[in-house]
């Protein structure tokens, strides 16, 4: 019997039963005692397009119901060596952007004051600017592996400095991530300028854009991608709409030509050895997601998220 809490197997109770938590594994009320913990922020006051990630985190929970313990490809046994639970959501302000930012930072500090990594549920990707705070406060500026179809990079929106489309510039004004260590994956679509992305170039992010990824694996790409970051403590932020809308079309800002499920679950198993000290997956907007297969999408990237969590082994 594992000392370590694990997911409600399918042969105790039906899949579609059981608690609603991230792979129905046992919740409590903060991360003391936790290797890592799935924490849900249901926000979508950040959002320019379609709404509705505020009901992302209970979707993408509903839907990690069909993940079982082991990782059959990368054989990641997380649950036999990490202590991890849900922790529940971030209470947010429903009505007040700006409040939020102190909300999350202050919630992100008690998790990191225990030693737990957070992966978390989104919510629009306004969230990882007031994470990313937390996270350089305890590590300083840390790496960035950014997966999005946008560079989220934006000056202003409606003269706004926060929202989902903003959170990268403020976190790199503010010092945020580390000089050299950031690399966004899947930019593509259309811009306002034909210069939209070289602000994130000029700052000396590494941009690939998703044409680039066209038909090919990029295993090759993420082995160059962990030789740049080295032992720099790195943060994971998976923007659902990375992918393209033929596997994830449940998102508020849809863009073609997106990369493929394979090519995501490529993304994230190779940040395998490296220091990773949190990660997110948002933009999940059940209202456009059918069939729920983009929350499905959102949870097993979190799933391998935790896969690659250091201290995580492989099963011989």
């Amino acid at each position: 019997m594992s000392d370590f809490n694990q997911p409600l197997g399918g042969n105790e109770m039906p899949r579609f039963g059981g608690p609603a938590t991230m792979m129905r594994l046992p919740t409590q009320p903060s991360a003391e005692g936790l290797d890592a913990a799935f924490i849900g922020i249901p926000m979508d006051i950040g959002t320019s397009n379609r709404p509705g990630t505020r009901l992302g985190p209970r979707q993408i929970r509903d839907e990690s119901r069909m993940l079982r313990p082991y990782n059959m490809a990368t054989r990641a046994a997380p649950f036999e060596h990490l202590q991890v639970a849900d922790i529940g959501d971030v209470p947010i302000n429903t009505f007040n952007l700006p409040k939020n930012l102190d909300i999350i930072t202050r919630f992100y500090d008690d998790v990191l004051a225990h030693g737990c990594t957070p992966l978390t549920l989104g919510g629009d990707h306004t969230l990882t600017w007031p994470i990313l705070r937390a996270m350089a406060k305890k590590h300083g500026p840390v790496g960035l592996i950014h997966i999005d179809a946008h560079a989220d990079v934006n000056e202003h929106m409606f003269g706004e400095e926060v929202a989902h489309g903003c959170p990268f510039r403020r976190a790199q004004e503010e010092g945020l991530l580390a000089k050299g260590k950031v690399v966004q994956i899947g930019l593509r679509g259309t811009g306002y300028a034909a210069e939209d992305f070289d602000w994130c170039r000029e700052q000396g992010f590494r941009v690939v854009q998703a044409e680039e990824c066209w038909y090919k694996s990029l295993t090759p790409l993420m082995e160059e991608v962990r030789a740049q970051m080295g032992d720099t403590p790195v943060y994971i932020s998976f923007d659902i709409d990375g992918l393209d809308p033929s596997v994830a079309p449940g998102t508020g800002t849809v863009e073609m030509g997106g990369l493929t499920a394979s090519q995501g679950l490529e993304i994230v198993r190779g940040a395998a050895g490296l220091n990773i000290v949190g990660g997110d997956l948002v933009e999940v907007s059940p209202p456009f997601d059918t069939s729920g297969n983009t929350a499905l999408m959102g949870a097993t990237l979190l799933y391998e998220m935790l896969c690659v969590l250091p201290g995580v082994k492989r099963q011989a």
